[in-house]
């Protein structure tokens, strides 16, 4: 067997950490391969509710390993919060994670830098988590940062007073107006604690063991986090994360060959969130927007922050399953639309000269989108478990979106619980 992928298709926020649950008995191993703490990926069942930020979603599954890839960044007080949370709840996190000795670490003047910068810009801000993840990307290509594999070394240190001299240096003259010394005096002092912690956890070379699991021909499942429209590279820029969302980034972010990869799973929800800044071409203003935010529960699980809604645009899913080669279509949170007597969507665009597109230009600010109506169904779906008993009108607009994608819908998901899942 080879890996298998699964990648949000939006901006963030599809549900993956969901469906990798449910995917999960089927594989030897999850791995994550991209982001950080900025990530949050909501499991529910058994009337409990997790949020797993850095800890692969397979970490609830007892017949799962877990591998943290050296693509992801880490920040060592955060990942022990989480690590603590699910050894609470009686899961062997120590038995079942690995860490990458190649993954970067976030020290408390990254976030501070983060933060300053994002304040900084005023009304122009990007929507930033403030959780340090640019500022350790930009040390990590700067040949700057540090890795896991530093915290066994005597000189860790050392090295750490030096990068934090350098990020002090930016702080007070960049951004002096913007940050406090005392708040990161007081992160010190729980970022060593925390390092000394993760030191008795394995923290090794995932890329020898995962590339060991694929010539046995083990089962891995890729967990990616974000969204493929807010891929460093080929997301609404600058409005975007630091890391590589697409499915390309699992090579470099786990250290596989792209021979290795075999399904690639896309999640989406019915319509469209997003968190933060940036273009948004289906966006809505009114009570519709509000009424999906409201029974979505559309609130970031890593910030608290409302999500903004829309109507699902077709035209930036299928440029996002056309750059990743997604196999299978995932789709989430279909049983937020079941209140509505109109649901639209988006299949063009029309640019600033009333120009017919179908493929999202650079700036995506300035297209208008053009839509098609569909009738509601106006039926409960959370108790449904098989496709032929959904609703007629919902499996006419299911349908209309596989054959425009040109994708097969694989999974349906119906509701938060595990078992609100049809399997298609």
């Amino acid at each position: 067997m080879a890996i298998d992928l699964i990648i949000g298709l939006q901006w963030g926020d599809e549900g993956k950490g969901k469906i990798v649950d449910i995917l999960a008995p089927k594989y030897k191993i999850i791995t994550r391969f991209n982001g950080g703490p900025n990530a949050g990926h909501t499991i529910l069942f058994d009337g409990k509710k997790f949020v797993l930020h850095v800890v692969p979603s397979g970490i609830h599954r007892t017949s799962c390993m877990n591998y943290i890839g050296n693509g992801v960044v880490l920040n060592p007080v955060l990942l022990c919060e989480e690590i603590k949370n699910l050894e609470q709840a009686g899961i062997n996190v120590k038995e079942h994670l690995f860490i990458s000795n190649k993954a970067h670490i976030i020290i408390p003047t990254h976030c501070a830098i983060d933060k300053a910068s994002e304040e900084s810009k005023g009304s122009k801000k990007i929507g930033s988590t403030n959780k340090g993840i640019g500022p350790t990307y930009k040390d990590k290509v700067g040949r700057d940062g540090l890795r896991m594999v530093d915290v066994f070394s005597d000189s860790f240190k050392e090295k750490y007073q030096n990068l934090k001299g350098y990020h002090m240096e930016i702080l007070q003259d960049l951004y002096k107006e913007h940050f406090e010394i005392a708040s990161i005096v007081d992160e010190e002092e729980k970022f060593f604690e925390a390092i000394e912690i993760l030191k008795t956890y394995k923290i090794c070379d995932t890329v020898e063991l995962i590339n060991k699991e694929i010539s046995k021909g083990s089962n891995i499942l890729a967990e990616g986090a974000q969204g493929s429209m807010l891929d460093i590279d080929h997301g609404t820029y600058p409005f975007v994360t630091s890391s590589s969302v697409i499915a390309g980034g699992v090579c470099t972010g786990l250290g596989v060959s792209p021979k290795s990869i075999n399904k690639i799973y896309g999640a989406f929800k019915a319509y469209v969130t997003r968190v933060g800044s940036g273009p948004f071409p289906t966006e809505l203003f009114d009570e519709t927007g509000e009424t999906m935010r409201k029974i979505g529960n559309e609130f970031g699980s890593t910030t608290g922050r409302p999500r903004r809604c829309g109507w699902l645009d077709l035209i930036a899913l299928k440029y996002t399953c056309t750059m990743s080669g997604v196999t299978d279509l995932v789709i989430l949170k279909s049983d937020v639309l079941d209140a509505f007597d109109k649901i639209e969507v988006c299949v063009g665009y029309l640019d600033e000269n009333n120009k017919k597109l179908d493929w999202p230009p650079i700036d995506m600010s300035l297209v208008k989108p053009i839509y098609k109506s569909f009738d509601g169904w106006k039926t409960d779906t959370t108790k449904i478990r098989k496709f032929e008993d959904l609703p007629k009108k919902m499996i006419e607009y299911l349908d209309f979106i596989s054959n425009f994608i040109d994708i097969p819908i694989s999974f349906i998901s119906i509701g938060p619980d595990r078992e609100q899942t049809i399997v298609v």
